[in-house]
């Protein structure tokens, strides 16, 4: 078994911005020289989070208002009490999606389907430089 591991860095807008990560991850698949096996994405942060989503424009608005309808901003989060800031909304949002993703890697290539592409969703209430760790994993 191989392991090959890798950072993506990028910085977000802000609240509610997604990054289609997909080219990034394939291309470090691709450079793991691993032809069967799994990347574990990894989202460093608890404000953030990971998954995959048809990444066209009207879900690109639709997750981040339905998070919104869930975990309301400006609502009185006990989270806010304890470090007198405004995010409890944020990291709710992030647990509920998630840090991480497992996707199979079969050929070189990721296994996902026609319209599934691996996004990140910023949650916090504002721009962020954030790091995904990636762990390709399997047999060369």
């Amino acid at each position: 078994m191989k392991v090959h591991q890798e950072l993506i860095q990028l910085r977000t807008r802000g609240h509610g911005s997604m990054h289609d990560l997909t080219p990034a991850v394939a291309e470090v698949v691709q450079r793991s020289g691993i032809r069967q096996g799994t990347v574990t994405v990894f989202v460093i942060g608890s404000t953030a989070a990971v998954g995959t989503i048809e990444f066209e424009p009207g879900l690109q608005e639709d997750l981040p208002r339905a998070l919104d309808r869930l975990f309301p901003p400006g609502q009185d989060y006990a989270h806010h009490q304890t470090w007198h800031d405004d995010n409890g909304h944020s990291h709710l949002q992030a647990t509920l999606l998630g840090p991480s993703l497992v996707v199979p890697v079969e050929e070189g290539r990721l296994v996902l389907g026609t319209w599934q592409q691996v996004f990140l969703v910023e949650c916090d209430t504002r721009p962020r430089s954030r790091r995904v760790h990636l762990t390709v994993q399997g047999e060369p």
